[in-house]
């Protein structure tokens, strides 16, 4: 499963109210559970960040498949933009769920829950997507894709 991650998540490793999940996808990354695809533009952001964040984004940028920002994606960026479901302000976060989308990514996994993941906008972007010839993207919290030890088939 092929998976988009912000630097929300990055950041989340050493955020105390998203650490234990932050941590927990990342193993899961490292175990082949998933299939990191990151993006130049979440390179970018990572370099003003604390070097903690960047070690981290560097050690698992090795696993990734980092895409670049096409085209494709800046047009589906600018139509999300014109349907409203973000403003110019946010275009970054607009950017993340085009290139994701646009990758093939089967989710988007971010703790950005005014921009991405949230339930108003979620339907917004995936109907963007099927009216541009592009299939729905899933896009959950870190809390939403991880194992738990105690769950039950």
């Amino acid at each position: 499963m092929r998976i988009y991650v912000d630097i929300s998540v990055f950041g989340g490793v050493f955020d105390s109210e998203f650490t234990t999940p932050s941590q927990r996808l990342f193993e899961e990354i490292e175990t082949g559970r998933f299939t990191l695809v990151s993006s130049a533009i979440v390179q970018a952001e990572i370099e003003p960040a604390p070097k903690s964040i960047q070690t981290l984004f560097y050690k698992f940028v090795t696993y990734a498949q980092v895409v670049p920002v096409e085209a494709s994606a800046l047009q589906l960026q600018q139509k999300y933009l014109e349907a409203g479901i973000v403003t110019v302000k946010s275009f970054n976060d607009a950017l993340h769920v085009a290139i994701a989308t646009v990758s093939e990514c089967d989710l988007i996994v971010s703790w950005n829950f005014k921009h991405i993941v949230h339930f108003d906008k979620i339907p917004k972007y995936n109907a963007i997507n099927m009216l541009n010839g592009y299939r729905q993207i899933n896009i959950y919290s870190p809390l939403e894709v991880i194992q738990y030890e105690d769950a039950r088939t």
